[in-house]
């Protein structure tokens, strides 16, 4: 039976040695460590510490996520989280860059020996210049970011991405990386069973690992995954190759791609709004409304806004921005994006938030032997804004595009 949290190997994906799995898992193991054992001991930290001391102090109690991190960085036991923290995340790289560093030369051969050999597209401008947003800093302190090359059509973050991201996510993206996209194609399912796009394009889609799902979900479509780091798009196209999909990449910015207005039915994201900026999103949508067809559809999954939620639950989820190299997570979710998209030309009542349960979780129910009913049953519950991992749901941003001449039809 096919393990869902072990990563399924493919042939791009880097092979580790002994000592290198070893490190690789004990990274792994450290963050679920700092998940289930540390994280927890924050909230009797703050409700029986930081919030009497910082009512003393202030005169008043915490008001919001930034009262409360300036009463939780002066607590040890709040410092020891966020080292052991930003030391497993650290750990978690390096351990997978062993791996791709001693491969190298044989994954850029053998990505250029698959993409040679498939009749999808790879475009690949010359002269391509990503955003500052992106190149400025590595995102997740993953080193390189998704744009250094160290060698002739390099693939290496790509290889880094790949393997480092499962880890990251301690499997919960699935044993393909895939989940987003798999858990966006079944709520496409359950919600919009008519729904059969002909083109779909992933915005920022990094390796590819949750672009794929769309070409298994929708056959028939002309799927397109872009990107702004060339060796991330690079490595996507001979990923597909090796793993029997014919899909599309182009190194592209998602705030100005060279897609002709309404060539889409379909325009996705994955955990890419909050590694744009505050000028760059609005041109996301923007851009996603453009190339959308009318009745075509516009799904950002990402990062649920901060008001639905509580300000200590604020407080966890902004450390991403405060030790992670994620300097747009905390902005990103203060936005409102329903009136964004508004203001970009989709019609409001047309624009909503929604959860799609994750699909490894339901697969979990199911392979375990439970019923058809029991695993329904996880993926028709309610899931809590802000929920990963272990039996949470991604939070999607839907908009559909009017159809002008259907309703004056």
């Amino acid at each position: 039976m096919l393990n869902t949290f072990q990563q399924a190997s493919h042939k791009m994906l880097p092979t580790a040695t002994a000592d290198e799995a070893a490190r690789q898992e004990f990274a792994k193991s450290l963050k679920g460590f700092v998940q289930s054992t540390l994280l927890p001991g924050l909230t009797p930290v703050y409700n029986t510490r930081v919030s009497q001391a910082f009512e003393k102090e202030h005169g008043r109690k915490p008001q919001n996520r930034r009262d409360i991190r300036n009463g939780m960085v002066k607590d040890a036991y709040f410092q020891h989280y966020a080292a052991t923290n930003r030391i497993a995340q650290e750990l978690l790289w390096e351990s997978v860059n062993v791996s791709v560093d001693r491969q190298l030369p044989e994954l850029i051969e053998r990505a250029r020996e698959l993409s040679a050999g498939t009749k999808a597209e790879l475009r690949i401008p010359e002269g391509f210049v990503p955003p500052r947003y992106v190149t400025a800093f590595d995102i997740h302190c993953m080193p390189g970011g998704y744009c250094s090359e160290v060698a002739k059509d390099d693939v290496s973050v790509g290889a880094l991405y790949d393997r480092g991201v499962f880890l990251y996510a301690m499997g919960y993206t699935g044993p393909d990386n895939d989940d987003m996209g798999r858990s966006v194609c079944n709520y496409l399912r359950r919600h919009a069973p008519d729904f059969k796009p002909r083109r779909i394009l992933d915005m920022g889609c990094t390796v590819g690992h949750s672009t794929l799902p769309y070409k298994e979900y929708f056959p028939e479509a002309e799927v397109w995954g872009i990107d702004v780091g060339v060796p991330c798009v690079r490595y996507a196209h001979a990923r597909a190759a090796g793993m029997g999909l014919e899909v599309n990449f182009a190194a592209m910015n998602a705030e100005e791609t060279t897609f002709e207005d309404g060539y889409f039915d379909l325009v996705v994201s994955h955990i890419l709004l909050h590694e744009t900026s505050g000028k760059a999103m609005p041109r996301v949508f923007a851009e996603a409304h453009r190339v959308l067809a009318p009745g075509g559809m516009m799904i950002h999954a990402d990062l649920p806004p901060f008001d639905l939620m509580d300000p200590f639950t604020q407080f966890i989820l902004d450390n991403e921005t405060w030790y992670n190299n994620e300097p747009f997570w905390g902005a990103m979710r203060d936005m409102d994006q329903i009136a964004l998209a508004e203001k970009v030309g989709f019609e409001r009542a047309a624009v909503k938030f929604d959860t799609a349960p994750m699909a490894v979780m339901e697969f979990a129910a199911a392979a375990d032997g439970y019923s058809q009913q029991a695993a329904e049953d996880v993926a028709e519950r309610e899931f809590t804004a802000g929920e990963f991992a272990p039996g949470g749901g991604w939070e999607v941003l839907i908009a559909r595009k009017a159809d002008v001449a259907a309703l004056a039809a």
